[in-house]
């Protein structure tokens, strides 16, 4: 099955002439067993020299699992393509199998073009030559000869911003600046299609923005190219059409903000363990307990009853039921909020013992609250991590992902959070 996934911000279909991928059907499987592996590999090597590779590249050996299976989709010319999927979803295997890095076991693969891939950090520098050496042996690899090479030299150097570290090691350079290198080298390829794997997501926030800048105005030259990020305001900002992974398999394609709210679906119904909203946590076994446990977490609504999904800009009561054998002056709750989708950042801290509010834990079972009454999250799915603790530093218990959805009844368009507010008109 091919899935193709169409440019929705063109006015018309892109003709076929303008495909410069296309991923036809695409599996690749490998072993977990490391002998298994070694021999495999002598057979798949033998089967190649005799010609007999791809007779039973559909089926799996003992030991074996897919890590793609029946992958399609097409990649137009100046068209930006996201891969969104829980880590191990096949996502990296699928960028090295359009690099060219590996082969895939069923399925083919078409590239129209030079193809430039940033697929780790610093792939393919090697240590101990310096950062001078590193960009004539790095981009000689992407095809070009030492003449162009010459050419683009400076502009690489000046755009990765380290003029004063090109003649060291590149052992001795920061990840971010193997990171900014390595940026450089390969856009300056001038290549047809950009493979990008999380890279943009390291450095600062103006180097981000240099990069963005720099992909804007490849893109109106005619650059393609597939981004993976975990940051879905990336995938959205970049992205016209959108590729879903999980588990191998391609779930759906197309415009980008439908897969992502897919995606995001998933990750919250198949991470969330709950029952009508509450969180219910198994009781500690003897011995581990230090005298105050969490026993659940919920939400509350308007009308003091639990609730599964809190609403943008509405009141929101987050519950924290503890049991505890102990009483605790100066305790405190600390919340920390993050997007199950980004890349990790914390989006709000909630604590207690920052606005300075004492709490007082009671032997027994009883309940902690936090009282939102616009709560300014975004619709989407976060997680939360809850701390009960004492004198802002003692920890007594903590959750760490409690994950909860926020739905909406207002439109947000592409806003990071919800501010409520009034309009006015004053005559003067």
């Amino acid at each position: 099955m091919t899935l193709v996934a169409e440019n929705t911000k063109s006015m018309t279909a892109p003709k076929d002439s303008d495909v410069v991928l296309s991923v036809q059907g695409v599996s690749k499987k490998f072993c977990r067993d490391f002998k298994s592996a070694l021999f495999y590999g002598v057979q798949d090597i033998s089967s190649e020299v005799l010609g007999l590779r791809g007779d039973h590249n559909d089926t799996l050996r003992k030991k074996e699992f897919w890590a793609l299976q029946d992958v399609g989709f097409e990649l137009h010319r100046g068209e930006a393509l996201g891969l969104v999927g829980k880590n191990g979803s096949g996502k990296s295997t699928l960028l090295r199998i359009i690099a060219g890095l590996i082969k895939p076991d069923v399925g083919t693969v078409t590239v129209k073009g030079r193809v430039a891939p940033l697929i780790a950090l610093g792939a393919g520098f090697n240590p101990v030559l310096t950062g001078r050496e590193n960009i004539y042996a790095n981009m000689s690899i992407l095809g070009l000869s030492r003449e162009e090479i010459d050419d683009r030299f400076d502009d690489v150097v000046a755009f990765a911003e380290i003029p004063d570290a090109i003649d060291s090691p590149v052992r001795s350079y920061s990840s971010g600046m193997q990171a900014r290198l390595g940026f450089a080298c390969a856009i300056h390829t001038e290549p047809e299609i950009l493979l990008v794997d999380e890279v943009l997501a390291v450095g600062d926030m103006r180097f981000r923005a240099k990069c963005n800048r720099k992909l804007h105005h490849l893109r109106e030259k005619g650059l393609s190219f597939v981004l993976v990020s975990h940051n879905a305001q990336s995938i959205f900002n970049l992205c016209e059409t959108c590729v879903y992974l999980s588990k191998g398999e391609l779930i759906i394609s197309g415009d980008t903000e439908e897969v992502v709210k897919k995606y995001e679906e998933d990750l919250y119904s198949t991470e969330l363990v709950s029952h009508e909203g509450d969180f219910s946590i198994p009781q500690k076994p003897v011995g581990e307990s230090l005298g105050v446990d969490i026993t659940r977490l919920y939400f509350k609504d308007l009308s003091g009853n639990p609730c599964e999904s809190p609403k943008t800009g509405e009141l929101a009561i987050f519950c924290v039921e503890y049991k505890a054998n102990i009483s605790v002056k100066n305790a405190g709750l600390v919340l920390v909020i993050k997007e199950v989708a980004g890349e990790g950042d914390i989006l709000l801290i909630l604590s207690s013992f920052n606005d300075k509010i004492p709490l007082d834990i009671k032997i027994g079972r009883h309940e902690l609250q936090v009282h939102m009454p616009h709560l300014g999250l975004t619709p989407g799915s976060y997680i939360m991590q809850v701390f009960i603790r004492k004198d802002s530093i003692f920890t007594y218990d903590y959750i760490e992902s409690f994950i909860f959805k926020i739905n909406s009844e207002i439109a947000m368009g592409r806003s990071l959070f919800h501010q409520s507010r009034t309009w006015k008109q004053i005559d003067i």
